[in-house]
């Protein structure tokens, strides 16, 4: 299973970005998929996931700007990310709880993409 993710960059205070990702490969189902993030200095934490029944989860420093989304049939997940601060700066990394077609559930996660917001 390999994830792809896409649409990150440098961006200032108080602007938008869009990261997308798509995840390709032996794919049976996907349990939970979305976005955490590692700022300098800091370990990687949970930014946005949705699961499969469409619930999602935040954390609390990105609620009311970020919005993540997800298309199940396409195996993609969005975050449109509005009022970015500069504590937003980090390595965003797209994350999939899988269902392979063997019929083992694994974790999957992207490279990374960087997002800095910065003037």
């Amino acid at each position: 299973v390999q994830l792809q993710a896409s649409g990150g960059g440098l961006v200032q205070p108080g602007g938008s970005l869009r990261l997308s990702c798509a995840a390709s490969g032996s794919i049976f189902s996907i349990n939970r998929m979305g976005w955490y993030r590692r700022a300098p200095g800091k370990q990687r934490e949970l930014v946005a996931v949705v699961n499969s029944g469409g619930g999602t989860n935040y954390a609390d420093s990105v609620k009311g700007r970020f919005t993540v989304s997800r298309d199940i049939t396409r195996n993609t997940v969005d975050l449109q990310m509005n009022s970015l601060k500069p504590e937003d700066t980090a390595v965003y990394y797209c994350n999939a709880f899988v269902l392979n077609r063997t019929g083992v559930f694994m974790d999957y996660w992207g490279s990374g993409t960087l997002v800095t917001v910065s003037s």
